[in-house]
């Protein structure tokens, strides 16, 4: 049972078709109608500032961002605050250092942006890999949630129906990458970003009225209601005090989650680097704004429906933002109030159609255009024809794996699939694109280093972490072979990404004069900053 009335059910049902239908129009109207790459992958840099900055919100407010931090946020107080604060800084961050560098630097993916210091098929094939480990652990984890997600909001607990869920989200995610392209998933996300908003203002301001807008009065009861007391709105309450772990957190966050691959390539649709700027001002306000109606919402869940029932509904706290939106509203419940939950459950769905269909895009263009036509053919020119083709494949192609996957590992905590893309970010991508756009002496050692010493020191040290085994949401929670102290890798594999890339660089200096001698056609200090023609190849 999920206190959900049959009313609101067949309501919330009727909506999740209307969406689907909408939107598969949608991608169809804005797609590219013929075969053109520039179209495919940056939707010909036809959105405005507006749009484009929805949209990046929109990637940037994934499913797995606003059910879980309204989860922590409800469940651990002040922990989750701050986890809320620190996705917003990560943008702020990428707002004002790595935008408009990237715009300038990229044409399609972050391969394209890092051969520009460093051209070469090694490069290209290494920053694919590094992409897909990066976003297909979060792919996995955001399809796998919503069949629990649709089966608790329709009240049908039946595993084939779950299943169904996963498979028919799946099916659609690949639709929408492979028609819509970059603009026609944009659009999906600007129709998100908007009716997310709206629901979350209507529901917060419900829960603020319910303690006559006093916010000390909603702490006051989410303390009580979180059994923790005091030490709800305290920090330390997620990491048992352990103020290491907790500084390891926030520092995979800032710096891993707004360099993720399909965040930044976003930056390349944008006109000019005064579009990309209003873009990101946009971008950032929405996300912003977003963070503190999480923040309401979570507390809300706290102070109104309380932990245990939290606890019951899914103890990671992911169905709280559905839990209080129905709490809110009380025993008799309006014809006005219904349609608002609808709102709020058809936003959620619109939320994790466009995640998936965003990631899927990302990972779909980085195998069809770094990995196979300037990776593995290394050819110097290419066919636009063939390579649309190839990125509507490797999108069909990601999208079944994903599928098969995530209905196979349903039944698993994937939490750490979650932290495994973050760290990533942040200790592999975040160092790479940072020296890459702002180091002149770096080169394709220092690069390649990078890449493969912050992914593989994630890849180690998240298996001695109690995400994967001896706690109870580990992947193997009857097991224990935890060996290392933090939650996160980010403490240790943030320094040693950035630590491999300056080792890679310096100690091959010599060896690299002559491709150096190569650099003035890729000189980032020059072309990149001063915002010079873009490379076309």
């Amino acid at each position: 049972m999920n206190g959900f009335g049959s009313e609101t059910q067949t309501m919330s049902f009727v909506a999740f078709i209307a969406v689907t239908t909408v939107t598969l129009l949608l991608c169809v109207m804005t797609g590219p109608d013929r075969d053109d790459l520039e179209e495919f992958y940056t939707g010909s840099r036809s959105l405005s500032p507006a749009q484009s900055g929805l949209a990046i919100a929109g990637d940037y407010i994934s499913a797995a961002s606003v059910l879980g931090t309204i989860g922590v946020i409800s469940l651990l107080g002040q922990d989750g605050l701050v986890l809320a604060l620190s996705t917003a800084l990560s943008l702020v961050l990428l707002m004002f250092l790595l935008a408009e560098p990237l715009r300038n630097a990229g044409r399609f993916t972050m391969g394209d942006v890092l051969t520009r210091r460093a051209p070469s098929p090694a490069v290209r094939i290494t920053a694919c890999v590094v992409t897909l480990l990066a976003l297909f652990p979060l792919l996995i984890f955001q399809l796998a949630g919503a069949g629990d997600l649709l089966a608790f909001v329709l009240g049908i607990n039946a595993a084939g129906f779950k299943t169904g869920s996963i498979v028919l989200l799946g099916l659609l995610m690949i639709i929408y990458a492979a028609i819509g392209g970059m603009k026609g998933t944009a659009f999906i996300q600007i129709v998100k970003t908007v009716v997310l908003l709206a629901a979350a203002v209507a529901i917060a301001a419900l829960v603020l009225n319910r303690f006559d807008f006093s916010i000390p009065s909603l702490l006051d009861a989410a303390a009580r209601g979180s059994g923790a007391g005091d030490a709800y709105l305290a920090p330390g309450l997620q990491f048992g005090g352990d103020g290491l772990d907790m500084i390891s957190a926030q520092l995979t966050v800032v710096l891993g989650a707004a360099c993720l691959p399909h965040i930044t390539m976003r930056m390349f649709s944008s006109r000019s680097t005064q579009a990309v700027r209003r873009s990101m001002s946009w971008a950032v306000s929405t996300v912003v704004v977003m963070c503190v109606l999480s923040a309401v919402i979570g507390f809300g869940a706290a102070a109104i429906v309380g932990r245990q029932q939290i606890m019951l509904g899914d103890p990671q706290g992911k169905t709280s933002i559905l839990m209080v939106s129905r709490a809110v509203m009380g025993a008799d419940v309006s014809a006005f109030e219904t349609l608002l939950f609808t709102a709020m459950t058809t936003a959620i769905f619109l939320t994790l159609l466009a995640s998936v269909a965003g990631i899927t895009l990302a990972c779909a263009n980085t195998l069809a255009h770094d990995l196979i036509t300037h990776g593995l053919r290394r050819r110097r020119t290419s066919h636009d024809r063939i390579e649309m083709m190839l990125a509507r494949g490797t999108a069909a192609a990601i999208g079944l794996a994903a599928i098969f996957l995530a209905a196979a590992s349903r039944h698993v905590n994937l939490q750490a699939m979650v932290t495994l893309s973050f760290c990533l970010g942040a200790s592999a991508i975040a160092p790479t694109l940072t020296y890459s756009l702002f180091w002149r002496q770096y080169n394709r050692s220092g690069l390649l280093s990078t890449l493969i010493g912050g992914t593989a020191s994630v890849l180690i040290l998240i298996t001695g972490t109690t995400l994967v085994s001896g706690s109870p949401q580990a992947i193997f929670p009857d097991d224990d072979f935890t060996w290392f102290p933090y939650t996160t890798t980010g403490l240790v594999s943030v320094p040693v990404g950035f630590l491999a890339g300056w080792l890679g660089t310096v100690l091959t200096r010599d060896r690299s004069q002559a491709l150096r001698r190569r650099d003035d056609e890729y000189d980032v200090d020059a072309s990149i900053l001063a915002d010079a023609g873009r490379p076309q190849g």
